[in-house]
């Protein structure tokens, strides 16, 4: 399964669960020399920031990935800092698809 199409299905699951979600999308820019990038529109120390952010009775940070990607540094480096806060967060894959749903059930933070 693409990203792309297990973060549907993800945000589809909080929303219908009572969460309000957020992600930061990424525009697709031409530069000068009509080279394509992506960008998200981010000021400060964005570059790593987790996929999704989902809050109900507490906040959760996630990342999502395939079953074969792999953090990069910056996101690593963004999840250990809010992690360190105390605040929940997760590495998410198409394969943890029902520890997903438990997360997204439960009112209380995994311990």
């Amino acid at each position: 399964m693409k990203e792309a199409a297990f973060q549907t299905q993800v945000l589809e699951l909080a929303t219908r669960l009572g969460w309000r979600t957020a992600h930061f999308r990424t525009a697709r820019t031409t530069d000068r020399r009509g080279r394509i990038r992506y960008q998200t529109a981010v000021a400060g120390d964005g570059a790593g920031f987790p996929d999704l952010v989902l809050v109900r009775d507490r906040v959760i940070f996630a990342e999502l990935k395939t079953d074969t990607g792999q953090l990069r540094t910056e996101q690593h480096d963004w999840l250990k800092a809010l992690t360190n806060t105390g605040v929940e967060t997760h590495v998410w894959r198409p394969r943890d698809w029902d520890a997903i749903i438990a997360t997204l059930r439960t009112t209380e933070r995994p311990k």
